[in-house]
């Protein structure tokens, strides 16, 4: 239903003490993984000054914990074309077939690029990039590096760059900075964040950065779970802000569950060990109690399907069985073979006490990746004027439902590009004029407005049980509705109850995304991708061939809006 309204009231900023520093640069770049780090380097040799911002410090975000690789059409025989079928079979008819092009057709030169800044992926015999498959792409095209460490060595690689021109006047690094709300010039134009800098970061408390462009690379909601493969600094703060600020924010109930994480028993809760989906691209299998291939004869690729495949066979399994996991088999790979090209996995596994050469490990899903957020258009603008977004939190088009195994970081990689050549285009052409301070310091007027109310930090648990239970892996009316009354009543609390602070002002961005999620995972009457709905367990093209965005109006109101898909 075009522009429906929903309950939900969402307030335009957070209640924060006034900025007591002000700063200014030509672009702002808030985030410090793939997107943020190739982004900044890039904008530097074009703009006058970069400020680049970052959560705690360069090296903690997720792109470091990327096991799986790279994915692009590298080798002769693959092609940019098979590599975009491949994504718009994963993506469920959702995805935006421009961007899948953007991304393919781009993905090998920008890889090549990484190449030659320094990043140094694993090499056959003949000195060629090595390559691999994942779940639902039927070419090896998958780079990788250290084994299962590339996010690691990307990280490396372009914090390396970034330290080579550290005494350059025309970017500022500020480590241990939280992105609290973003500013605007009273037309509607992005123009600066908020930032609260702990001392470590040298600015101390809550300062307004001030720019011509704002992008936000701030990665995903992970921390929105129980159970997830995200560090802990993914708590939504890019996406939340930008939802605040009226920003469109598309497919956000799209969350992808890795199938192979490791089960450590009920009640194990934050970042959780991913074992990759590189592993079965190896040869391992799943398996249930019993030793029997759930996988076989459910879809074509078997193990290697699409991920979203795999996780709803696993809780299939599961609910069948009355089990809490599955196993994943690789023992018949060797302890050798297993050491060589997953060192990180099977030293994370022996930490844990499980040995994958000679044990069956213990799997469940758990919550790994947001295919939604702000969306986009194809140089990375969102709906708002002088503000962009890449990487996770930012809704390209390219993933649709479900994300094809290591597009992740290409799309942050191409993307971040596409906007660095975007903004110096549109300052030449005077569409990004030169920022001036805005008449109030965020969208809502500031704090103690009764419209920047606070969930305090103790209530995060009660926000990450409301949403694993209903909005989850396994979604339905009753369950997204028992969700929506819990985070309503939390978003009701008194807001004396909570002190402005980083850990608070995390969890209130968790609460505000956990709303709109749960908005539209209740709207969505049939399972695609990433979202399954036990009481509309088929794919409904006739009625759902949509996507859905969301906006908070000037009143605070949150509209819904569907776009049809050719």
């Amino acid at each position: 239903m075009p522009g429906a309204p929903a309950g939900v009231r969402l307030p335009r900023a957070l209640a924060a003490p006034a900025p007591g520093w002000t700063t200014s640069a030509d672009v702002i770049v808030v985030g410090s993984g793939i997107a943020g780090l190739t982004c900044a380097l890039r904008l530097r040799e074009r703009v006058d000054r970069v400020l680049l911002v970052t959560k705690t410090v360069l090296d903690e975000g997720s792109t470091a914990w990327a096991q799986g690789g790279i994915a692009a059409a590298l080798d002769p025989e693959d092609s940019p074309e098979e590599h975009l079928e491949d994504t718009l079979v994963a993506g469920v008819g959702l995805c935006d077939r421009d961007a899948v092009e953007a991304l393919v057709t781009e993905g090998p030169r920008r890889v090549r690029q990484l190449v030659a800044l320094g990043a140094e992926f694993d090499r056959d015999a003949e000195g060629e990039i090595k390559l691999t498959r994942e779940g639902g792409h039927h070419r090896d095209r998958i780079a990788h590096a250290g084994g299962d460490a590339t996010g690691r060595e990307i990280s490396r690689a372009l914090i390396a760059a970034l330290d080579r021109v550290r005494d350059d006047p025309g970017i500022e690094v500020v480590e241990h900075a939280l992105v609290v709300d973003l500013l605007d010039d009273g037309a509607g134009r992005v123009n600066g964040v908020t930032l609260h800098v702990i001392g470590e970061g040298q600015l101390d408390g809550v300062g307004a950065a001030h720019a011509r462009a704002v992008v936000l690379a701030t990665g995903g909601l992970g921390q929105i779970y129980t159970s997830t493969t995200n560090p802990p600094v993914a708590t939504g703060d890019g996406m939340a802000a930008a939802l605040r600020a009226g920003a469109r924010i598309t497919d956000l109930e799209f969350i992808q569950f890795h199938p192979t994480v490791l089960f450590l028993g009920e009640g194990s809760t934050g970042q959780q060990p991913l074992i990759s989906e590189a592993v079965r691209g190896e040869g391992a299998f799943l398996v249930d109690g019993t030793g029997r291939r759930i996988m076989e004869g459910r879809h074509e690729l078997a193990d290697l399907a699409p991920r979203d495949v795999v996780a709803r066979a696993i809780l299939e399994t599961m609910r069948e069985q009355g089990t809490d996991h599955v196993f994943l088999d690789a023992r018949h790979l060797g302890a050798a073979f297993l050491q060589e090209r997953f060192p990180s996995i099977v030293a994370s596994c022996r930490s844990l006490r499980f040995d994958p050469a000679s044990d069956l490990l213990p799997v469940a899903p758990a919550q790994h990746y947001a295919s939604g957020g702000i969306e986009t258009d194809l140089w990375g603008r969102s709906s708002l004027p002088g503000l962009y977004a890449c990487g996770e939190c930012s809704c390209t088009g390219v993933h649709g439902a479900n994300r094809l195994a290591s597009n992740s970081l290409l799309e942050g990689l191409v993307f971040a590009s596409r906007i660095a050549s975007d903004i110096p285009a549109r300052i030449a052409s005077g569409k990004l004029p030169e920022a001036t301070a805005p008449s109030t310091p965020a969208r809502a007027g500031g704090p103690n407005r009764g419209e920047g109310a606070l969930l305090d930090h103790s209530q995060r648990l009660t926000v990450q049980r409301a949403m694993t239970t209903g909005s989850g892996p396994v979604r339905s009316t009753a369950s997204t509705a028992a969700t929506a009354a819990t985070l309503g009543e939390l978003a009701g609390l008194p807001p004396s109850t909570a002190e402005p602070g980083p850990r608070t002002w995390e969890t209130t961005n968790l609460l505000h995304l956990a709303q709109v999620l749960t908005e539209l995972a209740s709207r969505r009457e049939e399972t695609r991708g990433g979202h399954v709905r036990s009481d509309f367990p088929e794919r409904d093209d006739a009625r759902w061939l949509v996507r859905q965005s969301v906006v908070v109006a000037p009143d605070r109101s949150l509209t819904v809006t569907e776009r049809s898909m050719p």
